[in-house]
């Protein structure tokens, strides 16, 4: 997996904070510095390029699955997911936790 480790990293824990750590380890692990983890939140998206790194499968991940953010659309910011709604993105791989 090619991963770009200028552009930003958008952690979605999806309620589990008690993996969080385990999480930003793991993508440290991988070249991802922290500055460039970012968690994720329904009132700000990345941008074209960014990544997306969720805990998978809720409720109990066991990895990591990395998205490259493809294109935002704007929308009506809808729930938890909020403004991510307006999103498209590409599977790139996982990483394990």
């Amino acid at each position: 997996m090619d991963i770009d480790t200028s552009r930003a990293v958008y952690l979605f824990t999806h309620g589990r904070f008690d993996l969080r750590e385990k999480a930003v380890t793991a993508l440290k692990s991988s070249g991802i510095t922290t500055e460039k983890i970012i968690d994720a939140s329904p009132n700000k998206t990345g941008d074209v390029g960014d990544y997306m790194a969720m805990l998978w499968m809720p409720p109990n991940p066991d990895h990591i699955k990395m998205q490259c953010i493809t294109s935002i659309k704007p929308v009506e910011p809808e729930g938890m997911i909020g403004l991510w709604k307006g999103v498209e993105k590409e599977d790139i791989g996982t990483i394990s936790l």
